[in-house]
């Protein structure tokens, strides 16, 4: 671990947690929690067969250093036949594996795989019934999202030729040299043959793919794409009708907002997406819309939606299945696309972290987990699932229990999460965490928790995760409320949010913090400026100036949406929501954290912030990761950034 250290305190804040325990305070270290946590295995994807007889998924697995790099794939017969590994076998070397996808008939799962060359993968084919799997490609570049032709023939998948950076804004950019001018490399769509490999490019050299889907008769793709830089213009993408044979374009749709997940209607003349407002790729919710596959005006099949729709799976041309967050919670539920009609087929407090219906819709399968369960893979009729895999079954609980709060916010119906210490004793005060969620198009939901989230409470704390206006989970008008509002309206939704747990929860008032990472960075940076009521706060990837930041960043496009102009057009709207703006109110101590290779937040934002706090005297710290990008990747530097945060928090709210 390297790390770029200013105003270091951390062994004074060490003290401290160390001074909190012995003063009666029983916990465990936070490195045993860490430990404990790195301990629950996570999985990626699961994909059930077209007839529901079989499953597959990812595995996620760690590498000598303990990265989550590698993965496996592994397959069972339903509804309970043990999981058997595709490629390898138990105790020998991990690959990078993901993207399993059933063929047609179910007969046979494509997947990719670096198995036979470390680093580069391929798309591989393995029986179902059994074998060894068989590398079907030998291309070089980044692949992604392998699919089946309706007929069986081919496997398209997503493919960067020749690029050696991982696709999406999340990782670490390669630093500038010499003259400086705009690398587009294009991510397309690509066909194998499956049965010689052979590879070719299906879609123009112009656009940018993020997601696609085949026609059902095998002659077309629908195409969620845009053109230039894939990392910057994804917030523009358009919905195109790409011809599989002749790489022949048409757009059919230009969104007002953004759009996901593309799937072309059984009878080929509708393309559905999901459309809102999205702050990231991947991070998807909004309404289900239906476009003509010929052209014509898209319609908003589910207007007034008080959920956020977030994958589609059409069952007939009259039935479209989606997930979605529903009021803090996860739920599948099903579209007539003639009437517009919803139905609800299952609700829960948990997360669906991947769904997967057969092509009846009668089995489902899905990666599974809440508060209250660690994640795995299951399968059955939707929600009578049975568990697959057990391998978290000893997994440690670090909280007592949570609770779903609701409260009243501007005329909003707002909701959040609470999680109870460890130990918890309703007869006593407990100092109370915020931690304020990314996006802000995002949600915290009732999942097995993340380290921050996870450790918190097992540090004695009471930790709350708010999901403001500008969240997922209460349609779409809700998360387009903070729309040219940014740290206005949320912050007060997350303040009466705080109201509302001290009326339910035995809070300590006199020691409060905030914690929170890219948009949530962004709130701790700017809640310091509006409120003395924290008494410490963390932020990591946080932006202390829109106005500069417009011009810093390598992803300016998505900007647009939420503030309705670039800030050459309206800087007013960019400088009302600065933390640096309000800059002398500030009085709470804050600890500043940053990946070094940050293409979405650069690290001046966080040099700037620090910078201005020391200047007025308010103790601060601040901390760039070496060769991170806005994600941290490497596990100790995962880790320090716990250690910092509850040491921070254990030094300024004793």
């Amino acid at each position: 671990m390297t790390l770029h250290r200013r105003v270091l305190s951390f062994a004074v804040g060490f003290a401290a947690a160390l001074s909190a325990a012995s003063s009666g305070q029983t916990r465990p270290s936070v490195d045993s929690v860490l430990d404990a946590l790195h301990r629950v295995r996570g999985f990626r994807q699961v994909e059930i067969s077209p007839d529901g007889s079989a499953a597959a998924w990812v595995e996620r697995r760690h590498d000598a250093r303990g990265h989550e790099t590698r993965s496996a794939i592994f397959l069972a017969s339903l509804p309970s036949g043990a999981p058997r590994r595709v490629t390898g076998a138990a105790g020998k070397a991990d690959f990078r594996e993901s993207d399993v996808a059933w063929s047609p008939d179910g007969r046979s799962l494509a997947f990719l795989s670096d198995a036979g060359s470390e680093g580069q993968r391929q798309v591989w084919v393995a029986s179902a019934a059994g074998g060894s799997p068989r590398k079907l490609t030998s291309v070089t570049g980044q692949l992604q999202e392998p699919k089946w032709s309706p007929d069986g023939r081919s496997i398209a998948f997503l493919f960067t030729e020749n690029s050696t950076q991982e696709p999406g804004a999340l990782v670490a950019y390669r630093p500038d040299s010499g003259v400086v001018a705009e690398t587009i490399e294009e991510q397309r769509i690509a066909v194998a043959d499956a049965a010689t490999g052979q590879v070719r490019m299906a879609s123009p050299a112009n656009l940018y793919v993020y997601d696609y889907d085949w026609s059902p008769d095998a002659t077309r793709f629908a195409a969620e794409a845009a053109e230039g830089s894939g990392t910057d213009n994804y917030w523009i993408a358009q919905l195109y009708v790409v011809r599989a044979d002749t790489g022949d374009a048409r757009s059919i749709w230009k969104p007002a907002l953004q759009i996901a997940c593309p799937r072309f209607s059984p009878d080929g003349k509708a393309v559905a997406v999901i459309h809102g407002i999205m702050s990231d790729q991947g991070s998807t919710g909004g309404d289900v819309f239906l476009v003509p596959a010929a052209g014509g005006p898209a319609r908003n099949a589910t207007a007034g939606l008080k959920t956020s729709a977030t994958a589609l799976f059409w069952l007939s041309p009259a039935e479209l299945l989606f997930t979605e967050h529903c009021d803090g919670e996860e739920g599948v539920a099903s579209l007539d696309t003639a009437t517009g009609k919803v139905t609800t087929r299952w609700k829960g407090a948990s997360v669906l972290a991947s769904f997967s219906p057969s092509r009846n819709g009668q089995m489902t399968a899905a990666i599974w987990h809440s508060f209250d369960k660690p994640p795995e893979v299951c399968a059955g009729p939707l929600g009578a699932w049975r568990a697959l895999t057990g391998v978290n079954a000893g997994a440690e609980r670090f909280w007592s229990k949570a609770e779903s709060v609701h409260w009243e916010s501007d005329g909003f119906r707002v909701q959040g999460w609470l999680l109870y210490p460890l130990h918890f004793d309703a007869a006593r005060k407990y100092p109370l965490i915020v931690v304020v969620h990314g996006g802000p198009s995002a949600l915290h939901q009732p999942g097995w928790p993340p380290r921050w989230t996870a450790t918190l409470p097992s540090q004695g704390y009471l930790t709350f995760l708010p999901n403001p206006r500008g969240s997922y989970g209460q349609g779409e008008a809700f998360t387009q409320a903070n729309v040219k509002d940014f740290g206005y309206g949320d912050l007060r939704d997350i303040l009466s949010g705080v109201d509302a747990v001290e009326k339910i929860a035995p809070v300590d008032e006199k020691r409060m913090g905030l914690v929170g990472w890219s948009y949530g960075g962004y709130m701790a940076m700017w809640a310091v400026t509006q409120t003395h009521r924290f008494g410490a706060a963390v932020a990591g990837a946080g932006i202390v100036d829109w106005r500069s930041y417009y011009g810093q960043n390598r992803i300016d496009r998505w900007m647009e949406p939420f503030f309705g102009a670039t800030v050459y057009q309206d800087p007013a709207v960019y400088e009302k929501s600065s933390p640096i703006a309000f800059i002398q109110n500030v009085k709470t101590p804050t600890l500043v954290l940053h990946g070094d290779h940050d293409s979405e937040v650069p690290t001046p934002q966080g040099y700037e912030f620090w910078h201005a706090l020391k200047t007025l005297g308010v103790p601060t710290e601040l901390v760039i990761y070496e060769n991170e990008g806005h994600g941290l990747r490497d596990p100790e530097h995962q880790r320090d950034t716990v250690r910092r945060a509850i040491a921070w928090f254990d030094k300024y709210l004793p």
